[in-house]
């Protein structure tokens, strides 16, 4: 007979989307045919086929790819061929290693039914122990470490390592006393409970509960290992309760409040003569950390907007849904995560809403025939038609209460207000007459004299002139070297844009230039900011103006102008005159001219009938100059004067 063609192995997710339908199913074809061509062959001849791995490895990716992957197109066919295929390959002696290996294992009773997984694992363990617990330490020394770090371990390893080994510990026994040898597996799952993650914490809660119930379907049933496991819960729980957390907020407490633990020990150690009355007592030690009626928060239906339009569907059926079946529904999934929400649907009404007898035939495989044999992965709604509304009369319901205020049962309210006192629209208005014949708003005079008689006309404002924030020119020094910094940046941008504004453009010549270069040293800026700098500067006009009149003066002057009156033969004075005049308009011709108001008639201070302060008293030049002078002060000191000064000062004393 010729040798049949070796399988390739099964893609992954990321190559499958690659495939066209039509090489997809012909893929399948292939497969499917090959399957049952190599099933078809007796032993020895399947014995030898198998040597080449091409098999085992098929088997092994098709599981564990389609176990970890989303839901791709396959066919049950298929499926089923693997699994009698895997079956197969586990009786032969050895059987190959990758079937051996956790992921694989796992795998299997995630795709599986527990009832045709069960048997064929357990035959593994009893066969093959060496290599599975060898692979499973290896996995269990892997989570103990992250576990035991907490919040500094990897949680996401940790969430997807524990999610992926719960369907075997569902269905071997034999891997839940493996993960509970020892008390390091059970020690980190407490410890690392205690990190706020929500999905980690379900997780964890679930690994407890398949572990401990585990114990107890195991042949024959550990009651000892299940009384120390116990022993440890009712340690974890008093310790945790002695800390500074919360008492429900522990594994414990949401261990026996979120799952049926205690029924189904209690009820299996009650049918085995085996267990001891210690264990028993143990068991309902745990019953006082049970945690209230609310154990968790309610998730909310999506409702859809009723428009009134068209007959009932599904969807609406949906949303009449009561939220608390929704809840129970998702209690059983956190433990059995590939069962579908309609077949949970359906345990519920055969055990009336009790998800505590669910959860305990569902592990026990106890259902009734009609739902053993039922698809586990029906979606919710696939059984139930559109509710049919109901037309049942209702008693009218009580009137809503009426609303009452503090204007009830006033003037207006029993119609019995003045109509001259009512107006539409616009308030008529008043003549001046009609207002000050009105007093009805019209002060109080006691008020008036109250007010007069606290005033005390004597009390001056308090003179600040010599205050010490006021004397002297004090210059507020706060922003001071910020304020330079900016504008010797300015100044030195617009003194660089007054001589070549393209030192400004944005390109990559212009900035490796020796110009833009010395620029960033001088301001040390950017070249972004200096070429915003400049764009801002050409689209606000205003700004340039600015400038151009503040950095007009540079500090230097090459020769000082002389700026004393002259008199031209002409007898038209000028500045540019060089002829004394003598006597001119403030000018210092005979340097005794007159600083005060004198137009030059004479010498001395102040001139003659100008007026000057210093004048004799009593004429009426010298009174009319003084009075002029105080006129021209300020109230407070000087002000002017000073504050002109300081800020002068402020500029290291250069003008500008």
């Amino acid at each position: 007979m010729p040798s049949l063609p070796p399988l390739a192995p099964y893609p992954k997710a990321s190559w499958q989307q690659r495939l066209s339908p039509q090489e997809w199913e012909t893929l399948l074809e292939t497969w499917t045919l090959l399957c049952q061509a190599y099933l078809a062959l007796p032993d020895d001849e399947f014995r030898s086929a198998a040597s080449d791995e091409s098999v085992a490895a098929f088997a092994a990716t098709y599981v564990i790819e389609t176990a970890t992957s989303p839901p791709s197109p396959t066919s049950t066919q298929l499926s089923r061929l693997v699994f009698q295929l895997t079956s197969r390959l586990l009786t032969l002696e050895p059987p190959p290693h990758q079937l051996l290996q956790y992921s694989f294992l796992c795998g299997l009773a995630k795709l599986y039914q527990r009832k045709r997984v069960a048997p064929l694992v357990a035959n593994v363990f009893a066969r093959h122990a060496a290599p599975a617990e060898a692979s499973l330490a290896a996995l269990k020394k892997l989570l103990i470490l992250h576990l035991d770090s907490g919040i500094k371990g990897d949680l996401k390893l940790v969430e997807s390592h524990l999610s992926t080994v719960n369907p075997l510990l569902h269905a071997s026994p034999h891997a839940c006393a493996l993960f509970l040898a020892g008390s390091d597996f059970f020690d980190g799952l407490v410890t690392c409970f205690k990190v706020m993650n929500p999905p980690l914490r379900k997780v964890i809660v679930t690994t407890t509960y398949l572990c401990l119930v585990g114990l107890t379907e195991a042949e024959p049933p550990k009651w000892a290992m299940l009384s120390d496991e116990l022993f440890s819960l009712k340690s974890a729980a008093d310790a945790h309760k002695l800390g500074p957390l919360n008492v429900n907020d522990s594994l414990v407490a949401e261990l026996v409040t979120a799952t049926p633990l205690l029924k189904v020990l209690m009820r299996r150690a009650q049918d085995s003569s085996a267990a001891s009355d210690s264990l028993k007592k143990r068991i309902t030690a745990l019953e006082p950390f049970k945690k209230g009626a609310m154990v968790r928060p309610k998730r909310l239906a999506k409702r859809r907007l009723d428009k009134g339009k068209g007959k009932a569907t599904h969807d609406d059926a949906h949303a009449e849904m009561h939220i608390h079946r929704m809840s129970q529904i998702t209690q059983v999934q956190d433990l059995f995560p590939d069962l579908g929400a309609g077949f949970v649907s359906k345990c519920l009404d055969e055990y009336h809403d009790d998800v505590e007898q669910v959860v305990a035939n569902l592990l026990s495989e106890t259902l009734p025939p009609h739902l053993a044999t039922a698809d586990r992965s029906e979606p919710l709604f696939a059984h139930q038609e559109a509710p049919v509304p109901d037309m049942a009369p209702r008693p009218t319901p009580p009137l809503v209460p009426t609303r009452r205020n503090v204007f009830d049962d006033d003037e207006f309210d029993r119609l019995a207000a003045d109509v001259s006192q009512i107006s539409f629209g616009k308030k008529p208005g008043k003549t001046a007459d009609d207002v000050l014949k009105d007093r009805s708003t019209a002060p109080n005079k006691a008020a008036i004299l109250s007010a007069l008689a606290t005033f005390d006309s004597d009390d001056d404002e308090r003179d600040d002139t010599y205050d010490a924030a006021d004397v002297g020119g004090t210059v507020d020094s706060t922003n001071q070297e910020e304020e330079s910094v900016n504008d010797r940046n300015e100044e030195t941008l617009f003194r660089a844009y007054q001589t070549d504004p393209k030192v400004f453009d944005r390109d990559a010549a212009t900035r490796r230039g020796a110009a833009r270069a010395g620029l960033r040293q001088a301001t040390d800026m950017a070249d972004e900011a200096i070429e915003g700098w400049a764009l801002m500067l050409t689209r606000n006009a205003q700004q340039k103006k600015r400038l151009e009149l503040k950095y007009a003066f540079s500090g230097q002057q090459a020769q000082l102008e002389r700026t004393a009156w002259r008199s031209s033969p002409a007898g038209s004075g000028t500045e540019d005159s060089d002829a004394d005049a003598g006597a001119g308009r403030g000018g210092r011709g005979a340097r005794g001219g007159g600083r005060g108001g004198g137009r030059g008639r004479g010498r001395g201070r102040g001139g003659g009938r100008g007026g000057s302060v210093a004048g004799p008293t009593g004429e009426r030049e010298t009174e009319a100059a003084r009075r002029n002078k105080e006129a021209h002060k300020g109230a407070r000191a000087n002000h002017n004067r000073r504050d002109a000064r300081a800020k002068k000062m402020a500029r290291g004393g250069f003008p500008g």
